[in-house]
Formats: structure tokens, C-alpha cells, sequence
């Protein structure tokens, strides 16, 4: 694979596997679209699931890794490398259908979000 394993944290990035990113902040490369609701550190399926409050009311957006560019813990915020646009424009994130043993739900995020790292869709 040419590009960036989208599931999967960059080495770049500074997150310390096991550090928890619960409640931080998510910025955009053009600003907030939330917090950090829940984090996924299984191998393979590395993923943010952020609240987006009044950004898109009510919604939560379900971020690969891979979009990570960079971790903050002092001011206790994950940079993305993605547009608000680029991010509301993704996938519904569903989770009954992402909490089940099915991982089919990762094909339309890599959809997605890989042409932007250079991985085959």
C-alpha cells in the first residue's frame, strides 16, 4: 500500500497507545467539530467517534485514525487533517451496525476517506 493506513494512528501524529483522548477536543484543518466521544484502539480499526454538538446537532461523526495528524494532550485537543466539509460529507456514522462483529462498515469509510491517503478504493 502506497498511502496511509487509515486505521491506524500515524507515528507522526504523537499518540501514545492507551492514552485516553475521551472529551478532547477536535479541530478541523478549518476549525472546532467537536469532541472526542469514544476511541477504538482495536488493531486494524483504530477510530475517534466524535460528538459534534451544535456543529451538525445531534450527530456523531466516526473518524479513521489515520485522519489524525496530530495529538495535543496539554491542551487536550486531536488535529485532523480533514475540512469540516470533507468530514460532514462522510459517511453516517450508525452505531448499532458498528457496534456488531461485522466490519463491512469500514469499507465505506475507506471509501471515503482513502483516496485523500492514497489507498485503492
Amino acid at each position: 500500500m502506497s498511502g496511509t493506513d487509515i486505521w491506524d494512528f500515524r507515528s507522526t501524529a504523537g499518540h501514545v497507545s492507551g492514552t485516553d483522548l475521551v472529551g478532547f477536543h477536535v479541530e478541523a484543518t478549518d476549525g472546532h467539530i467537536g469532541k472526542v466521544d469514544k476511541l477504538s484502539e482495536e488493531a486494524g480499526s483504530r477510530h475517534l467517534v466524535v460528538d459534534t454538538g451544535p456543529w451538525i446537532f445531534g450527530k456523531h461523526v466516526l473518524l479513521p485514525a489515520g485522519t489524525v495528524s496530530r495529538v495535543d494532550e496539554d491542551d487536550k485537543k486531536v488535529y485532523v487533517d480533514r475540512t469540516k466539509d470533507e468530514i460532514k460529507s462522510g459517511p453516517a456514522y450508525d452505531p448499532e451496525k458498528h457496534d456488531t462483529a461485522d466490519n463491512g462498515y469500514q469499507d465505506s469509510y475507506t471509501g471515503h476517506y482513502g483516496p485523500y491517503y492514497g489507498e485503492p478504493v
